[in-house]
């Protein structure tokens, strides 16, 4: 036993909390208010055990002998059924059934009594260590955070898009998972959840993330790869989403209405909205811009600002100093008509080190998108985001015939392919699109005079 001497006695089942080392201990006390017995059971915090070690009032190896000692007969208990000695002085346990763990499954055999004992406590060590779903997925979304790996808004997304699907299934445990049951888990949400294809995109790219690491740390051990790419998901399995283009660009009437308020109303955050316009660079990347990426008659575009939730309610916003993409980072070309724009904001702030700067603070993205909403329903147009700028420049390039090496140059992307598939809208109204269609001499077919307008053969 462990006396305490000189140590303030301690009320009975007391705990102290601990971050470093934990040991085990409940205290059990004598009658002298200045002396106790312990035996492993609470917690005693690193620097409480410090103390008791510096003073010469433990024994360090004592306690943690003891730890261990209680540790493992904590293991051997998890057993189902007791050890017992057979006839031939060998020792026995039944383990469960792999199938059945109310039944008994394998018996184990040893000559010596405490190598069984040893042999139960590692078996139920490792067969305890099997943490949650939810729990790993914690572990590699924070681990890669810590890393740097990913920022800190990735983060945030990465634990909506859990929370969204895995509310039941991140309770199961890690080490119970067949890769039936991710396949089985990943087709059911698609129907169940109505999923686009970029959301179940982003299901499944955080399911990977998080087995994989679990194949490294030997939780699992089938394929994961193999796993996703066995899954029975077509296109047409997916929700489709069908925006109007009205809804994605700006059209050929709109956008003079836009501009000329823009013009009439050159505040600082319409002057960010305009150099967006005609650009093509996003939202973030605007707010982001230093006056040291102005040079010439274009922008470098080399950093972006993210957005994370700190609390309910609460979001904070932070320079990022890598653009969304590889690509991303560029420099984007101003048209000569509209280097008025950089003109009148270093007039504006001719001294501060970010371009979008208001009474000493730098100006966020909500600043640009939530006037940009404002303005839209001030003109009477759809309402659109600061995304829907970046759709309509991508759209003029391509009315225009601009090159698509140059197009995806200051679009920031990899290929035209993703321009074209995800951008570019017919910005064309539709009193030009039926002058245009009604044009064409094939599809001039007029009605001739005292026509039957429902045959006999019809009716």
């Amino acid at each position: 036993m462990i006396h305490l001497v000189g140590v303030p006695v301690l009320r009975k089942n007391h705990k102290i909390k601990t971050t470093l080392l934990k040991l085990q201990a409940r205290a059990v006390f004598s009658p002298c208010p200045y002396k106790g017995e312990i035996n492993i059971d609470t917690t005693i915090s690193f620097i409480s055990f410090q103390y008791l070690l510096k003073n010469g009032i433990i024994d360090t190896a004592d306690v943690l002998e003891k730890a261990q000692e209680m540790k493992k007969q904590e293991l051997i208990n998890m057993n189902p059924w007791e050890m017992y000695q057979g006839k031939d002085s060998c020792w026995y346990v039944y383990l469960p059934s792999e199938n059945d763990p109310q039944k008994r499954g394998k018996r184990v055999k040893r000559k010596d009594k405490k190598d069984l004992e040893n042999f139960l406590a590692d078996y139920w060590k490792e067969k305890s260590f099997n943490p949650t779903v939810e729990e790993i997925f914690n572990e590699w979304n924070d681990r890669r955070c810590d890393l740097g790996n990913i920022a800190q808004s990735t983060h945030e997304r990465n634990q909506q898009t859990f929370n969204r699907h895995y509310t039941d299934f991140g309770k199961r445990k890690i080490k119970s998972l067949e890769p039936r049951d991710i396949q089985d888990f990943l087709e059911s949400e698609i129907g169940q959840k109505e999923l686009t294809s970029k959301a179940f995109s982003n299901l499944k790219s955080i399911t990977v993330g998080f087995l994989k690491y679990a194949k490294r740390e030997q939780y699992i051990s089938f394929n994961v790869k193999e796993t996703v790419d066995d899954l029975d998901v077509r296109d047409s399995t997916f929700k489709k989403t069908v925006k109007e283009d009205y809804e994605e660009v700006f059209d050929e009437l709109e956008l003079p209405k836009f501009t000329k308020y823009l013009a009439e109303n050159a505040d600082i955050v319409n002057l960010g909205i305009m150099l967006m316009l005609v650009t093509g660079i996003r939202v973030g990347e605007l707010a982001a811009l230093k006056w040291d990426d102005y040079g010439g008659n274009g922008l470098k575009i080399r950093r972006t600002e993210t957005r994370y939730q700190v609390k309910k309610g609460q979001n904070a916003y932070e320079i990022k100093d890598f653009p969304k993409t590889a690509a991303g980072a560029r420099y984007v070309i101003i048209p000569e008509d509209c280097l008025w724009i950089m003109k009148k904001l270093k007039a504006m702030n001719p001294f501060t080190e970010f371009i979008f700067m208001k009474k000493g603070k730098r100006l966020n993205t909500v600043s640009f998108r939530n006037r940009q909403y404002r303005i839209c329903k001030k003109i009477g147009c759809y309402p659109k985001s600061p995304h829907k700028l970046r759709k309509t420049y991508a759209s003029l390039l391509s009315d225009y015939n601009v090159d698509p090496k140059m197009t995806i140059e200051q679009m920031g992307h990899t290929n035209i392919s993703c321009t074209q598939g995800h951008y570019f809208r017919n910005r064309k109204s539709l009193s030009t699109k039926t002058a245009i269609l009604s044009s064409i001499p094939e599809l001039q077919i007029a009605q001739k005079n005292n026509q039957n307008l429902c045959p006999d053969y019809l009716e």
